[in-house]
């Protein structure tokens, strides 16, 4: 039976009870739990519970927490990856706030239902292999829960064993560890389930493998690796600091680099993982083999070492991507779609196969010495003119046109017309409403259609349509059109997979300048051959973090890429985001499109606080732990 399943049956025996976790009502620690773990179907329904609990940073996971799709989930469709250069939402412009991405209470629930799950392990009548299952998937589980909390707050309290309340509040206090023996109990937990694992389950369920283990080591310890090399960029003092609770000694990076190295290496050379289609005949093929891998990613398992899966549609079940961020001409009946709108800052960073490692970003004139003004429409400038809206992004990497609906190109049967004015016959430009124009008898609508239903960009009416120049696709299902109700989406997420293991495996290598750098430029370039390009470019950081950024584009992952990295306060210093803006050029005839590189409209300029780099401890007036800096 699939862990799927399993889950399902969980939430179907916990909502039945109360809205709130059956496994509160009794004090399993006392072993009144011998119910539930007296039989295996019983341990496999408390593991499903554990799964569930995990801080999986995929389709449900927004700043308010994780699993945010249950009962009427309405954040207004704001993602993680709208508080990062890859994305801004179609109406609201707020960035990250102190109480935005909190998983403390959360995280030691889980730590203590896992933690009495490990306490149980040696007394259940199970066969060897099952209790070495056991051990290693309670290993991972408490490795995963405890990854999050230090990337979130530094050092944390590490609770090993159940808690047991004798009266003395006092006893129970653990003060938090520094952030070094932190990362080390997390690299060390991943040993234990590497060592206990197996390499698949029996019935292919998706439940943690030595493999998944691995991945999670490369990921943690690359994390760690990056906070101990880079934390002098973003100085920051105080009692926490002076008690090591945030914050890594430089020298500490080799080691973890060494660990991320080793980890990725592991599972690059067990030889049971490959990029999905990694040698298409074109860049057209290339696309459509990576829209494919998002759409559905049962399809590639040798790529997707882990994932999670939405079940059916419903509450707890399914997601609300299909909802919240289709273009507005495809909504399906859901009143507020096209939410997700990719910024040109991202789509800049996508390499052009005629100049192949470096950005290519997006010249709009003829003399090509625009790619920073963003000042609006200039008269005066010679533009270049196009017959086709999206032939302006012709020479861009395939997973551009993988990731985002370009303007004028086809989505569910429909050209997406995304305009945000015309420049009318006497070179006075209407951008971003106004009346339509008649020329030589042809109706002219600022925004490419009469009626609202039949265009994508720009109107502000009801925040539906985008206003960056293109919308978004990476993730959504072509051939699905979503009721117009929450949960509706069942798509799968690919926690981890292998690009991202070769990427890990580049940078530890690029960074630490240990290893085999030839591997390393391997791994990049097998992942840039995946995307159509043909000619190999050097390991260097800038064209790893450049990789990361488009390979893993909307995954979740750039927000953390920023933080270990300690980039975020330089990047968004009063930042503003941009937008790519297709405009109708009436002075010529026939009309052809131009294009304006501006501001986002409607945007204030965000700062990132250095005291972001951590989140606040919620509670210390009661827990009595030392509180992050400048909280």
């Amino acid at each position: 039976m699939k862990l799927t399943k399993h889950i399902l049956m969980l939430f179907v025996l916990l909502t039945a009870v109360s809205c709130d976790n059956v496994l509160d009502k009794q004090p399993l620690d006392k072993l009144q739990g011998e119910n539930l773990f007296s039989n295996p179907e019983g341990v496999k329904l408390y593991m499903a519970n554990l799964y569930y609990q995990l801080p999986i940073e995929d389709f449900t996971f927004f700043r308010q927490g994780f699993n945010w799709n249950t009962g009427d989930p309405n954040n207004g469709g704001f993602a993680p990856a709208m508080i990062t250069d890859e994305a801004v939402h179609t109406e609201f412009g707020d960035f990250i706030g102190n109480d935005d991405f909190q998983w403390w209470d959360q995280g030691y629930k889980l730590i203590r239902d896992t933690n009495i799950l490990i306490d149980i392990i040696p007394t259940l009548d199970v066969t060897e292999d099952e209790t070495k299952a056991l051990v290693g998937e309670s290993a991972f589980i408490r490795a995963y829960a405890y990854f999050a909390l230090v990337k979130r707050y530094g050092g944390v309290p590490l609770i090993t064993a159940v808690q047991k309340y004798e009266g003395d509040v006092e006893a129970l206090k653990v003060p938090r560890s520094t952030e070094k023996e932190t990362w080390d109990f997390v690299l060390k937990e991943c040993d234990v389930a590497i060592a206990n694992l197996a390499d698949s389950w029996p019935g292919g369920e998706r439940r943690a493998t030595k493999w998944v283990a691995y991945a999670l080591k490369s990921r943690a310890a690359l994390h760690a690796a990056s906070l101990a090399k880079y934390s002098e960029r973003a100085p920051i003092s105080g009692t926490a600091v002076d008690q090591k609770l945030v914050g890594i000694e430089k020298s500490a990076a080799a080691d973890y680099y060494k660990a991320a190295i080793d980890a990725s290496e592991a599972i690059i050379n067990s030889g049971k993982f490959a990029l999905y289609k990694p040698t298409p005949a074109s860049p057209e093929e290339a696309a459509e083999n990576y829209r494919k891998l998002f759409e559905d990613p049962n399809i590639a398992p040798t790529e997707t070492i882990f994932i999670k899966g939405f079940a059916r549609p419903g509450a707890g079940t399914g997601h609300n991507y299909g909802i919240w961020y289709q273009p507005n001409q495809t909504a399906n009946g859901w009143p507020h779609p096209g939410r997700m709108n990719p910024t040109l800052d991202l789509i800049d960073a996508y390499e052009s196969y005629t100049n192949p490692g470096q950005n290519a970003p997006i010249a709009t004139t003829v003399a090509g010495n625009d790619v920073n003004d963003y000042n609006g429409f200039d008269p005066a400038k010679n533009y270049k003119r196009y017959d086709d809206p999206a032939g302006i992004y012709k020479d861009k990497d395939a997973r551009l046109w993988a990731t985002a609906i370009l303007p004028g190109t086809p989505w569910k049967g429909q050209k997406i017309i995304i305009q945000a004015g015309f420049v009318k016959p006497d070179g006075n430009a209407q951008l971003f409403g106004g009346d339509p124009i008649k020329v030589g008898g042809t109706t002219i609508y600022p925004y490419g259609a009469a009626d609202r239903t039949q265009y994508s960009g720009f109107d502000t009416w009801g925040g539906n349509n985008t206003r960056t120049g293109v919308s978004f696709k990476k993730f959504l299902n072509e051939g699905v059109n979503v009721a117009p109700g929450w949960n509706q989406t069942v798509s799968d997420w690919a926690d981890f997979r292998y690009a991202e293991i070769l990427l890990n495996y580049a940078e530890a290598i690029v960074e630490s300048g240990t290893g085999t750098a030839a591997k390393g430029a391997q791994a990049l370039n097998d992942i840039r051959r995946r995307a159509g390009h043909t000619k190999n470019i050097p390991l260097t950081i800038d064209n790893v973090i450049r990789e990361r950024r488009v390979e893993l584009a909307f995954e979740n992952k750039r927000f953390w890429d920023l933080v270990r990295r300690r980039e975020y306060h330089t990047l968004f210093n009063n930042r503003v985001r941009h937008a790519l803006i297709p405009v109708l050029d009436l002075r010529v005839t026939p009309a052809k499109y131009i294009f304006i590189r501006q501001n986002i409209a409607r945007l204030n300029p965000s700062t990132f606080d250095y005291k972001q780099y951590y989140r606040y401890i919620p509670g210390i007036g009661s827990n009595g732990l030392v509180q992050n800096p400048q909280y």
